[in-house]
């Protein structure tokens, strides 16, 4: 089974399909480790959607799941010691640790027969944020111990998807419908972009001063042309970081010296079956190039 990507309304997110080792090679939802030495990312590369780490130069890849599912959307722990992952090796999506170096049993988060994934950890990695579909239908937001306990839901209407922490840890952006909001943590929210100018995808800065995020304003209504953009935290002073000539730039993320956005960058657009290959750029959105030295445009 290998892990592909889709949109159904503005939700792009991870599903389990069937495919060949012959099929284009898709490498996504890149996180930096701590010391900004290393991204974490999943790829179908060896036939199946597993957990890999490589060096920010390139070198150095490493596999750290083997599961006959498929995994996505890791990110490494604040201390740097575990990664976080969703899996369906239950043939249900939840959520996952693994020791960084991959050895040992994947300890499982949740439990739900409803899809949790996205997680991601709060700056003092005592708590988790992830999107699940547990009360059916739309996804929502959802938080935990880092131990998988005390689970409540944080979002209460509409489409929910993909939250990140920010910096200090008070609040989570995430994008509703095909809008990016930040909420503090007792539920008031700020809408940060409004359509056709629509923010998804959104990460913060290390500074917590700039969210980037992803958004296909420059496309019209084309939805397999997006971009990269930036905006102040409050939504303020919006600007065009990457300038796709075609497919789409998508899922972008802050190392942590604020110097730095890893993205994926898909050829064929989100509505076809093709390529997905990661990007680094310094910030102000120069100095792009593949991740990995064998990818390129």
């Amino acid at each position: 089974m290998r892990r592909s990507e889709f949109v159904s309304g503005s939700l792009l997110f991870a599903s389990l399909a069937l495919g060949c080792s012959e099929d284009p090679v898709r490498d996504g939802n890149p996180s930096w480790s701590p010391d900004g030495s290393k991204i974490v990312f999943y790829s179908d590369r060896d036939g199946n959607s597993e957990i890999y780490t490589v060096n920010v130069d390139g070198t150095d890849l490493q596999r750290l799941t083997r599961t006959d599912a498929g995994e996505g959307y890791p990110s490494f722990s604040p201390d740097g010691t575990k990664i976080l992952f969703d899996s369906g090796v239950d043939e249900n999506l939840d959520l996952y640790v693994i020791n960084v170096d991959g050895t040992g049993s994947p300890r499982r988060l949740t439990s739900h027969p409803a899809r949790d994934l996205s997680g991601a950890w709060s700056p003092d990695g005592k708590k988790v944020a992830f999107m699940s579909d547990q009360l059916g239908g739309d996804f929502q937001i959802y938080m935990m111990d880092s131990d998988g306990s005390n689970q409540q839901r944080m979002s209460g209407h509409s489409r929910n998807f993909f939250p990140q922490w920010s910096p200090d840890g008070k609040e989570l952006a995430f994008h509703v419908e095909e809008d990016i909001y930040v909420y503090t943590m007792d539920g008031t929210p700020r809408r940060l972009t409004r359509k056709p100018d629509n923010g998804m995808y959104p990460s913060w800065s290390p500074d917590g001063k700039q969210i980037a995020f992803m958004s296909w304003r420059t496309g019209g209504d084309d939805r397999n042309h997006t971009d990269i953009f930036v905006m102040n935290a409050d939504g303020t002073d919006q600007r065009q970081l990457t300038k796709t000539d075609k497919g789409t730039s998508i899922d972008p993320r802050w190392s942590p010296d604020g110097k730095k956005i890893v993205y994926a960058w898909l050829p064929k657009g989100m509505d076809a079956i093709g390529a997905m290959i990661l990007y680094v750029m310094d910030s102000d959105g120069s100095n792009q190039r593949p991740l990995l030295p064998n990818d390129d445009k």
